[in-house]
């Protein structure tokens, strides 16, 4: 369905933090949180919620119905993928037990209808602002039972994290949460995982970064294990990762082989699985318009020159809008620089988002998980990037 151009916002009032605190989830929330989660809330028409919903559906099979089986080596070539990552891609790809657990579609609301602007495939982040923050905002505001947000993110976190486990129920049922050092905004979103993950059946969970963790392939010590806080070292069946795939295979190719060793022998079972990256890849939006050309839901994009007219390039597994160009009649909007730009770039038609009266975007981030569950709102003058404005939605109230 098309979308109308114009965001319409209601105020909130109140403030999210006793609120959460009221609710029992303050140890969901950082502090940085309140510095960027907008006192007003997006007014979504429920038929806009649901097309939303069901584009993050339909895509997610798109995605999955693009990969030939088995995968040949062009294709992982023409995604960059890793080639110290093949191995672990193909086997996790062949074997269900490698769980994909979520995933966020970036996606613009167009008066042509719903468009994919990208997919955060392995490590999408906002978790707590989608599964806890926003509805705490609606809390704050002492809003009615008749306000609804599309926001089941926790309890399809809580079911997948729980199929996960039945599929490898002859492994103890022990999680490892990592993310990168100093970073609190991965450690809030693994807070909220690990929270599900109990909730699922896990009987011990752990969060901790990516250098507490020491690995072995050799003997009885095979396996992940962390140090404890009471000096006790543990082992680890289940990992869940906040550390890009693509980033431990270039900066950690030691690391890397010994999870793919671990994840082969299913001493440890990882996610999301590295068949992630498949999607994970920016390359994928110009394979998938060149497996389903003029797909409604699909933005023209080639890896090999631009579209007509007004276009972005961006690197195939850039992040943050780092070293993003658009381009409009050849001349190139300045870019944010960032790590990416020695990396292969995708060409995409650009997509106009909507705006609201002060002429801010906004891009909606669809949750999936298991099924598409959970919306959530950014908003920017310029490029949308993980600092943007985090907004909540209320349903309705047009």
């Amino acid at each position: 369905m098309p979308f109308s151009s114009t965001i319409r916002l209601r105020p909130l009032s109140g403030e999210v933090a006793p609120a959460l605190q009221g609710l029992g989830w303050e140890w969901a929330m950082e502090d940085a949180c309140q510095n960027y989660v907008a006192r007003e809330a997006v007014e979504l028409p429920e038929p806009e919620a649901e097309a939303l919903l069901q584009a993050a559906d339909t895509l997610y099979e798109l995605l999955v119905q693009s990969i030939p089986d088995p995968i040949p080596d062009d294709l992982l070539r023409l995604l960059a993928i890793p080639q110290n990552l093949w191995s672990a891609v193909r086997h996790s790809w062949n074997d269900d037990r490698h769980w994909h657990l979520y995933g966020r579609f970036d996606i613009a609301q167009t008066p042509a209808g719903p468009k994919l602007l990208e997919f955060n495939a392995d490590t999408a982040t906002s978790i707590p602002e989608v599964a806890v923050v926003q509805w705490a905002s609606l809390v704050a505001a002492g809003l009615g039972q008749d306000d609804r947000q599309a926001n089941g993110l926790f309890e399809g976190l809580q079911t997948q994290l729980g199929q996960w486990l039945e599929l490898n129920s002859d492994l103890e049922p022990s999680l490892l949460l990592v993310h990168l050092p100093e970073s609190a905004e991965d450690a809030a979103n693994c807070a909220v995982v690990a929270e599900a993950a109990l909730a699922a059946g896990f009987m011990h969970t752990h969060i901790c970064t990516i250098d507490e963790v020491q690995v072995s392939v050799e003997g009885e010590e095979r396996g992940a294990w962390v140090q404890l806080p009471d000096n006790q070292w543990q082992r680890f069946s289940f990992l869940f990762k906040l550390v890009p795939w693509e980033i431990l295979a270039e900066e950690e190719p030691e690391l890397t082989a010994d999870l793919s060793q671990l994840l082969l022998s299913r001493d440890l079972i990882i996610a999301n699985p590295a068949y992630t990256l498949l999607f994970q890849s920016k390359a994928i939006l110009a394979w998938l318009w060149q497996c389903y050309p003029q797909h409604p839901l699909l933005l023209e994009a080639s890896l090999q020159e631009p579209p007509s007219g007004h276009y972005v390039r961006k690197p195939v597994f850039g992040r943050e809008g780092q070293d993003v160009a658009e381009v409009q009649e050849g001349a190139c909007v300045p870019v944010v620089p960032g790590d990416y730009a020695h990396q292969p770039t995708v060409y995409q038609q650009y997509a106009q988002l909507p705006t609201d009266s002060q002429k801010r975007l906004y891009q909606a981030g669809v949750f999936w998980a298991g099924e598409a569950c959970g919306i959530g709102y950014r908003r920017e003058l310029g490029f949308i990037n993980n600092l943007s404005e985090f907004l909540p939605h209320v349903i309705g109230h047009i």
